[in-house]
């Protein structure tokens, strides 16, 4: 049967809103709203967009918030106004920040209070007109809100000083519009968010994600998972940013869509208060990825809480380890649900179906998407070998902003979008992700998968995390190196005896480097950029 999707995001919301009305949507610091509380605070920020800004639809805002109550309300007011959303890192740097304002040319900012000031030092040199700040407790009430703003300004110092040209407060924009929303008319193909790249390679582009795009996304995702998520019950809890593709299809596309309640944890970084949030909360799904799977169960206290509720637990973002998802049905009595997904497929592209997992693989495709995987020279792979995995289908991407030769070099003329990523398709359908393409090591002619070696050493007792990259041998070969923490003193040897008992010669890693931590992005990813750079210096 064919799905539906012809809908635009703003429409999900609000139909969701009139249904599910008294339903808890999203908590944060002890403050709950309901569906029916979103939707009027939305309508009031859109109605303010709408009154007191120069702004059209089709324009971009910019929304650079970390998760908390302000983000739903801030997304959905400025889809309902027309505008596209352009998801901002709150962790970026003034550089990074003023490439991605000036590349989408965002018209407005919406910004936190506690990291405002990187914006500050390059806002003038982009086409922002308005910047809307938001303090961490302005929907709490009023009393808690001010205890709580003035602590994390005054007491804790979590915000430095900044200054913008033309600037407001969310609360006091709000408290402007004297007129009611004027709902806006836009198409399932109009952009709705420009979600920028991470730019692990080259500069962050924006990927073009339309209504269509994402509403597909969502349709497919909760027809795969059919089974295991219900409608108006369960409680998701939010660790991962909301800005990110995944996160935000999760949490502010398929809960929403579904009447289901989201937990928003701001800073997942701080694994005390993060546990400390879920305690006591009967929460049915948790969305993460593998390294903050392994750091909750290294966590004593984590281990104590109550998972008699929860019955899903999806990861994605960066491969799944065979020793983390053991530990994490250990700990939690819950199996992973790995899937695998890009900024250009809005993100999801397969999941293992409720169960049905294969460890070791990210499941079969979504309804309505086709994968395939093709040789270098562009021929499609036959059997069970490795080659670039490309898709095709409702959730892949119009394209990158201002950019049509990226465009045309990424999606062929028959819809087919390169993923940059090796894959292997078993005969079953079944996904296996053997790495990036451009993670690959060549070591004498023969390939060297990261994955593989990472997923082997990880499976150490010792080990808690590992990366592996090559470096250049001086005559077009590669060796690999491996970068590992552990939690006690290890010989580089230990390491690769290790390796050796499940890995031939040459997947060994030649050099051994111990960190007490890896580089990781917003997500906790980890970026093997930036070990590779570091053998160039």
């Amino acid at each position: 049967m064919a799905l539906n999707y012809n809908r635009t995001v703003a429409e999900v919301f609000e139909e969701a809103c009139q249904t599910y009305g008294d339903k808890a949507a999203f908590t944060c610091l002890d403050k709950t709203l309901s569906f029916n509380e979103v939707e009027q605070l939305s309508a009031r920020f859109a109605a303010y967009l709408q009154e007191h800004t120069k702004l059209e639809p089709g324009d971009r805002i910019a929304i650079q918030l970390p998760n908390v109550l302000q983000y739903p309300i801030a997304v959905f007011g400025a889809l309902r106004a027309g505008l596209v959303v352009v998801n901002t890192n709150p962790l970026y740097t003034p550089h990074e920040i003023k490439h991605q304002l000036q590349d989408s040319g965002a018209k407005a900012l919406v910004v936190l209070a506690n990291i405002a000031h990187n914006a500050a030092k390059v806002v003038d040199e982009t086409e922002v007109e308005q910047v809307i700040v938001t303090e961490l407790a302005d929907f709490h009430p009023p009393l808690k809100r001010t205890l709580l703003n003035f602590a994390v300004k005054y007491v804790k110092k979590m915000v430095p000083p900044f200054e913008f040209r033309n600037q407001v407060s969310l609360r006091d924009a709000m408290a402007k519009v004297s007129q009611p929303f004027k709902p806006v008319q836009r198409t399932p193909e109009d952009i709705a968010v420009l979600q920028y790249t991470g730019g692990t390679t080259g500069v962050a582009k924006g990927a073009m994600l339309t209504n269509q795009n994402l509403v597909a996304n969502m349709t497919q995702l909760n027809g795969h998972m059919c089974d295991l998520l219900g409608e108006g019950n369960e409680l998701f809890v939010a660790p991962l940013p909301l800005y990110h593709i995944y996160a935000f299809t999760l949490h502010c596309m398929s809960a929403v869509a579904l009447g289901n309640h989201n937990l928003l944890i701001p800073n997942p970084r701080d694994i005390g208060g993060f546990v400390k949030m879920l305690k006591g909360k009967p929460f049915t799904v948790f969305v993460g990825l593998n390294t903050l799977f392994n750091a909750l169960c290294r966590n004593a206290d984590f281990a104590n809480l109550d998972f008699s509720h929860l019955h899903l637990t999806s990861s994605g973002g960066m491969a799944l380890t065979a020793s983390t998802a053991k530990r994490w049905k250990e700990v939690t009595g819950c199996d992973i649900y790995e899937g695998y997904g890009l900024t250009e497929t809005s993100p999801v592209v397969s999941s293992n179906p409720a169960g049905k997992i294969q460890q070791g693989t990210v499941g079969i495709p979504l309804p309505e998407t086709e994968c395939k995987v093709i040789d270098e020279e562009g021929k499609d792979v036959r059997g069970e070998e490795p080659g670039e995995l490309c898709v095709r289908g409702p959730q892949v991407m119009k394209g990158y902003w201002n950019r049509p030769e990226e465009t045309e070099r990424s999606i062929d003329a028959e819809g087919w979008f390169k993923t940059g990523d090796m894959a292997i398709i078993q005969k079953d359908g079944y996904i296996k992700i053997v790495d990036r393409k451009k993670d690959m090591i060549n070591v004498s002619g023969f390939k060297v998968f990261p994955n593989e070696v990472e997923d082997v050493l990880s499976g150490h007792p010792d080990i808690l995390e590992a990366a592996v990259v090559g470096i250049s041998d001086g005559d077009g070969s590669e060796s690999v190196k491996a970068y590992v923490v552990t939690s006690r003193d290890m010989t580089v040897e230990e390491v690769r005896e290790h390796a050796k008992t499940k890995l031939t010669a040459y997947k060994v890693p030649h050099e051994v480097e111990f960190r007490d931590e890896l580089p990781k992005t917003n997500v906790g990813k980890v970026l093997r950029r930036a070990l590779k750079e570091e053998q160039g210096k």
